[in-house]
């Protein structure tokens, strides 16, 4: 399969056995579409890697932050693994037009949402794992989640953040809900962060909170000019 050979290009990472490669991109909607036997789908690899991502972050922030204690080594852990975090890492690797997906999650935004992002680069983790070991699940860990972590710590902190930012300079900050979608056991929420009357940036979510944190997160990156 040509896709399956590109993306292992893309992560210089050759699989021995490619159909873990294939499990860890296949959502549940394309098995049940398909027939496939039970178990084929990428949440068991999802499992196991969430469990490699989680030593291997561990090892990395214990090692690099030295003066951090337990408590805050948890939180900065939390705002690497978490849903929003995870998909952003999927952004350079275009994780979403690799994906096996369903028809109907296809066409209702699938390869955007954040969760099955988030749980296919888990699933691709735990492949890999399986395929060539911990260290090679360590160095694509290292290589595409691993990184920027300043940036990742701001996403977490974001709204946090933001508030500060604004109070010191006396202005009035809102998050205004702009659009609603999507049935309940799977919506959509668009919000906008305001100071004052000014719309200073946006976010999408599967929750108020989520958008709101992405929508401060965007605002923030437009203060600080990046």
């Amino acid at each position: 399969m040509k896709q399956l050979a590109e993306f292992q290009e893309k992560i210089g990472y050759s699989f021995k056995e490619e159909g873990l490669l294939r499990q860890a991109l296949t959502h549940s909607s394309y098995a049940n579409e398909k027939h496939m036997k039970k178990l084929s789908d990428n949440e068991r690899l999802e499992f196991l890697g969430d469990a490699v991502l989680e030593i291997v972050s561990s090892d990395f922030l214990y090692a690099n932050y030295p003066d951090l204690p337990e408590g805050d080594l948890t939180r900065l852990r939390a705002s690497i693994v978490c849903e929003p975090t995870l998909a952003m890492c999927t952004d350079m690797l275009n994780l979403g037009d690799y994906l096996l997906l369903g028809k109907g999650e296809d066409q209702t935004g699938g390869r955007k949402r954040k969760s099955i992002l988030s749980d296919a680069l888990e699933a691709i983790i735990g492949a890999i794992y399986l395929d060539g070991g911990f260290a090679n699940a360590k160095e694509f860990v290292l290589k595409y989640i691993l990184t920027d972590i300043e940036h990742k710590k701001l996403f977490y902190d974001s709204k946090t953040i933001l508030q500060e930012v604004v109070q010191g300079e006396h202005e009035t900050l809102s998050y205004v809900l702009v659009e609603e979608s999507g049935p309940d056991h799977d919506k959509s929420f668009s919000v906008n962060v305001c100071v004052g009357d000014k719309v200073i940036g946006s976010g999408v979510g599967h929750t108020k909170k989520a958008a709101e944190q992405e929508a401060a997160y965007r605002a923030l990156l437009v203060l600080r000019g990046e």
